[in-house]
C-alpha cells in the first residue's frame, strides 16, 4: 500500500513568510525604542544632575556647556542638547561636555566633568569637580562601574581614599596641559598634592578613578581657564 508523501513548502513561501515575521519584529522594537526613548533620556538627566549637585554640594543650579577643540567655549541649548549639534543632540567632534554649578546668588563655584577609565572588570565612569578659585579636584562620584564588590567599590566609600581630595589641578603656564599630571601612587607612598593614594588591595580601581580625572582634566581645563571670567556668573 502506498503512501502519500507530505507536500513541500514551496521556498518562495518560506522567504515571505519569513520576511513577514522580521519585518513585524522590526517593526515592534523601533516602536519599543521610539516609545521608551524619552524616558530613558530624562532618567539619565535626571541622574546627571543629581550627580553634578553631589559633587558640588554648594550649588544651587547649573548650566551644560561644551569646550570645543578650538578653544571656545558654549552654553548648551538645552540641558543635554549640544547648540550646534545634529539630529539627536549629538555634540561636535572633541568637543568636551561640562557642567557650571552656581550659588543662590549665581555665582560659579564649580566646574563638573565626566571621565572614564579602565578598572579590574570594565570602564569606571566617574564625574569630578573642580573648584576654579583653589584650582583644585575638590571630590568625585561614581557614576558607573561594575568592579568586584567590597573591592573595587571602595573608592566611593573608603575615608582614606576620599582624604585624598581635595587634588591640586592647575593649568601649566603655557596653557596647554596640567602643570601637574594627576596620578595614584601605591598605598602609603604619597608626597604631592596631585597624587592619589590608592587603596590596598583596590589598586586597579584607584588607578582607574586617576586616569578618569586626569584625562578629562588635561583636555577640559586648559579650554575652559581663558574662560572663566565668562562663566563666573550664571548667564
Amino acid at each position: 500500500m502506498s503512501q502519500t508523501l507530505p507536500q513541500m513548502t514551496p521556498p518562495a513561501a518560506m522567504i515571505r513568510t519569513l520576511g513577514l515575521i522580521a519585518a513585524i519584529c522590526g517593526t515592534i522594537i523601533v516602536a519599543a525604542y521610539q516609545g521608551t526613548y524619552g524616558a530613558v533620556q530624562e532618567n539619565k538627566r535626571i541622574a546627571v544632575e543629581r550627580g553634578v549637585f553631589r559633587v558640588i554640594p554648594t550649588a544651587k543650579s547649573i548650566v551644560e556647556y561644551i569646550a570645543l577643540p578650538t578653544g571656545t567655549v558654549e552654553k548648551v541649548g538645552g540641558f543635554g542638547t549640544a547648540p550646534s549639534a545634529g539630529a539627536g543632540g549629538t555634540a561636535p567632534a572633541g568637543a568636551i561636555r561640562f557642567f557650571a554649578g552656581y550659588d543662590e546668588a549665581g555665582r560659579l563655584v564649580g566646574i563638573a566633568a565626566e571621565g572614564a577609565a579602565k578598572g579590574y572588570a570594565d570602564n569606571v565612569r566617574i564625574l569630578f569637580a573642580w573648584e576654579p578659585t583653589s584650582r583644585k579636584i575638590t571630590g568625585f562620584g561614581v557614576v558607573a562601574a561594575r568592579e568586584t564588590p567590597g573591592i573595587g567599590d571602595k573608592v566611593s566609600k573608603d575615608r582614606d581614599f576620599l582624604a585624598n581630595f581635595p587634588l591640586a589641578a592647575e593649568v601649566a603656564e603655557d596653557g596647554k596641559a596640567l602643570a601637574h599630571e594627576i596620578r595614584t601612587v601605591k598605598h602609603g607612598t604619597k608626597t604631592h598634592p596631585w597624587e592619589i593614594d590608592a587603596i590596598a588591595g583596590a589598586t586597579i580601581t584607584s588607578r582607574a578613578v586617576g586616569r578618569a580625572i586626569n584625562d578629562t582634566a588635561q583636555a577640559l581645563l586648559p579650554r575652559i581657564a581663558p574662560h572663566l571670567d565668562q562663566l563666573k556668573e550664571k548667564p
